[in-house]
This record gives structure tokens, C-alpha cells and sequence, in this order.
């Protein structure tokens, strides 16, 4: 009963702002309940604080105890949804397929089907002695995707 109508709650909030998202809803022992949020732009604290408003302002607590803490993605947390993938196009992720294959790479392209990135390596001339810079491309669909996390670098 609390799930139903929590995700309703939060349902209706995403209709109010469109340009956020649902990236996880967990309810744990003595009804602790969990919402993790993301954004087509950047989540800001006030937008955390509007989900949690949304939600914690439409249950009775005189009918049922409860406690909620609103978060947003963390940076270096898997992406699960595809509009997280549409965000980071031009950043460097790390993917790992379901069979185990592993690219860091540039992500150029996210669609309904899956994500493509790109990367430069060295690898032996075809002629004669050396390496040689070659540019890689990888498309992989979403159902593939094991895990996929946006590779944080400092400068």
C-alpha cells in the first residue's frame, strides 16, 4: 500500500517537472523510504527538496510511520536510465558488457536502442615496424550493458 501510493506521489511530481526522473524508489524495514533522482540538467537542492515536499507533504503520519530521504544520482554511480545516458553525451564513460568486455571511451551517441562510444589506442603498423594511433568506435545496446559509470577526471 505505502509503495502504490508513494510511487503515485512521485509520479505526479515527475508531471509537474518534466525535466526530472526516477532513478530508484526503495522501501526498507520500519518504512525508510529511499528516492534517488536525476535530471536532464543538473539536480539542484531545491530540486530534492520539491520531490520530497511532493511526497512527504501527501502522507498522513498519523496513519503511517515513516522516514524519507530524497538524493540525487551520485557522480561515478551506474547510469539506469536512458535519459542519464542522453545527459553525458560528450563525457568519457566506462562500459562493461554482459560478456564481460570493458572500454573506456567518449560517449557520441545515445538513442532508444543503445550507446556508442569511441576511443584512440596503439596498436602495430600494418606495414613495417612501429604503432600507430587508430581511432575505435563500440555500439552497444542498453539489454548488453552490464554496468556503465561516467569516468570522473581532474586536470
Amino acid at each position: 500500500m505505502l509503495k502504490e501510493k508513494v510511487d503515485q506521489l512521485l509520479n505526479d511530481a515527475f508531471q509537474e517537472r518534466p525535466d526530472l526522473f526516477l532513478v530508484s524508489c526503495d522501501i526498507g524495514a520500519g518504512n525508510e523510504i529511499k528516492v534517488v533522482i536525476d535530471g536532464d540538467e543538473s539536480v539542484k537542492v531545491a530540486d530534492c527538496i520539491f520531490v520530497s515536499r511532493a511526497v512527504e507533504h501527501n502522507l498522513d503520519r498519523e496513519e503511517i510511520d515513516f522516514s524519507l530521504e530524497v538524493t540525487s544520482a551520485g557522480v561515478g554511480k551506474p547510469l539506469v536510465h536512458k535519459r542519464q545516458y542522453l545527459k553525458n553525451v560528450g563525457r568519457d564513460l566506462e562500459v562493461i558488457d554482459t560478456d564481460k568486455e570493458k572500454q573506456v571511451g567518449k560517449l557520441i551517441a545515445a538513442d532508444d536502442e543503445g550507446v556508442t562510444i569511441t576511443w584512440q589506442t596503439r596498436e602495430p603498423k600494418a606495414i613495417g615496424k612501429g604503432k600507430e594511433t587508430v581511432d575505435k568506435q563500440w555500439s552497444v545496446e542498453y539489454k548488453k550493458i552490464k554496468q556503465a559509470k561516467v569516468v570522473i577526471t581532474f586536470n
